[in-house]
């Protein structure tokens, strides 16, 4: 595979090697859906007690995708105010070097 063909996010060297990751580094932002998903997974699984874990996941997308922006825009706050919080910390740990 050329080098070009290589994506930015498949984390690995020149040598083709997978690169280690900074454990010191600050955590990424989660996105918005992911902070629906942390809100709503106890109440789906209340609804679905037998549902397996994918089962789960597809049941939140469903409710997910079927939401209008308005019904997002929390998740999608708390989404941007975690990014700030990662660009933020990752700016500071730049600083220090």
């Amino acid at each position: 595979m050329p080098k070009e063909a290589v994506s930015k996010r498949s984390a690995k060297s020149e040598n083709g090697k997978r690169t280690k990751k900074d454990k010191t580094g600050p955590k990424r932002g989660l996105s918005a859906y992911m902070f629906f998903s942390q809100e709503m997974r106890p109440k789906v699984k209340e609804e679905n007690p037998d549902a397996s874990f994918g089962t789960l996941g597809k049941i939140l997308g469903e409710k997910w995708k079927a939401m209008s922006d308005e019904e997002k825009a929390p998740y999608t706050a708390k989404a941007e105010e975690d990014k700030k919080r990662y660009e933020a910390e990752k700016a500071a740990l730049e600083k220090s070097g």
